[in-house]
């Protein structure tokens, strides 16, 4: 057991040192199996190493939330824009066309709403997540919550186990609850929970002091988009964390509650893949805006 009172804070992370003894292009990935590595590269583009995923999975706990009442009419238009889609099963299997050939994010735990406990889930069966043929499977991790934490480590811990077993990475994300801090320390704690438990991914928000997370993770960071921004705020955000090594955005509300939903996720695929700045991305979106 770690000695509690001897528990010190990190503070050699080698921030701006490239990961060593990596030949594969995704951060962590070099020992894993060919199946991961198929289905990771196709999450995580080779050219840039990095990846735009679309998150549309709000209603499994929000319900018909304002972006996705509609999934036919206000999620589809975008999913050719975007490298990897992110629902539900009932989602992919009433809403997302078979023919539109995205890799498949699966989130792959559920049982509470936003009406009771949240994060008091059960993961589903690994069958389902290889009939539907998806590239990864995403999980929750309540770190810091007294009740939750356990299940949720549990959860990822068995989502890991039945995804070696077929060649599915997992994507760990992490929860915040109303007492966790929004801060480097929580987040790198969290983050690093997440890929020593076996994630291959994790999901997680910027903050300041965000290079540290990424540093210390030894797998992607992709960062969650959050409450719905001002356009040129989110771009912002998705600008400094690819700056602090983040490996992408898996991005919802910015996106679809967009006032141009299309112009947006051009905006951030671009950001992301090609290295413009900030402004030359907020000066496409006015452009395609028009």
């Amino acid at each position: 057991m770690a000695d509690l009172d001897d528990l010190r804070e990190g503070n050699k992370f080698g921030i701006g040192q490239p990961v060593q003894n990596q030949s594969f292009h995704i951060k962590g990935a070099d020992n894993l199996s060919w199946g991961k590595k198929d289905r990771l590269t196709r999450i995580f583009n080779p050219k840039s190493g990095r990846s735009v995923m679309l998150a549309f999975d709000h209603g499994f706990i929000m319900g018909p939330t304002s972006g996705v009442e509609r999934i036919d009419l206000t999620i589809a238009p975008l999913m050719e824009y975007a490298d990897c889609l992110m629902c539900s099963r009932g989602i992919l299997q009433s809403s997302v066309p078979a023919n539109v050939n995205k890799p498949i994010c699966l989130r792959s735990d559920a049982g509470t709403t936003i009406l009771t406990e949240l994060n008091d889930n059960v993961v589903i069966d690994i069958e389902d997540a290889i009939r539907l043929n998806v590239s990864a499977m995403a999980v929750m991790l309540a770190v810091g919550d007294p009740k939750m934490e356990a299940k949720t480590i549990a959860n990822l811990f068995r989502a890991v186990d039945s995804g070696s077993r077929y060649g599915i990475p997992v994507m760990g994300v992490t929860a915040v609850g109303k007492e966790m801090a929004r801060d480097a320390r929580y987040f790198g704690l969290a983050s690093r929970v997440c890929a020593e438990n076996g994630a291959n991914i994790v999901k997680t928000y910027y903050c300041d002091g965000f290079e540290k997370v990424v540093a210390s993770c030894p797998v992607p960071i992709v960062i969650a988009g959050g409450k719905k921004l001002p356009e040129r705020d989110a771009l912002e955000l998705c600008y400094k964390a690819i700056n602090d090594g983040a490996a992408g955005v898996d991005m919802g509300r910015n996106v679809f509650q967009s006032e141009n939903p299309v112009a947006m996720i051009q905006a951030v695929h671009v950001l992301v893949h090609e290295n413009l700045s900030v402004d030359q991305a907020y000066q496409l979106f006015n452009d395609l805006n028009k």
